[in-house]
């Protein structure tokens, strides 16, 4: 399966922040909208970078207290895992593997188009398995096979 078909399963689009919000307010987000990643945009759409649940705890852990009110420019990560729409699921897999990071952008050419979570992998896998399952239940059952 292509990601691609992975962002039309899930939808497209990302919740993206300023470079110029505070940690607190991107924690605020992540409670409110229950996720740990978003991506930095500058104001013409852009990426910068992101910022996860992961780079708040390194941050914390950096600068204590104060990270609360630094600006997510100074503790977002520049270096993104990136994968393409048209790359194999296994690919991001790979990606999210070698990076150890949880989520990667998917890119149609510059333009962000999604995120893919290790959640969004999970349920891929799972959704196979269980077809697989009940196909193989049919199978020997002779259901649906004349």
């Amino acid at each position: 399966m292509f990601v691609g078909e992975i962002m039309k399963n899930k939808g497209v689009g990302v919740i993206a922040v300023s470079r110029n919000q505070t940690m607190v307010e991107v924690l605020r987000l992540f409670r409110d909208n229950n996720i740990g990643f978003v991506v930095v945009s500058q104001p013409n759409g852009k990426y910068l970078g992101t910022l996860s649940e992961r780079d708040c705890c390194n941050a914390v852990a950096e600068y204590g207290a104060e990270a609360a009110t630094m600006r997510v420019v100074d503790i977002m990560n520049r270096n993104v895992a990136t994968c393409s729409t048209r790359d194999l699921l296994p690919v991001a897999m790979e990606i999210m593997t070698q990076r150890r990071t949880r989520h990667v952008l998917v890119m149609d050419g510059d333009d962000v188009v999604g995120v893919v979570s290790i959640g969004d992998v999970v349920k891929h896998r799972l959704d196979e398995a269980q077809l697989t399952e009940q196909e193989l239940q049919d199978y020997i059952c002779g259901a649906r096979y004349h």
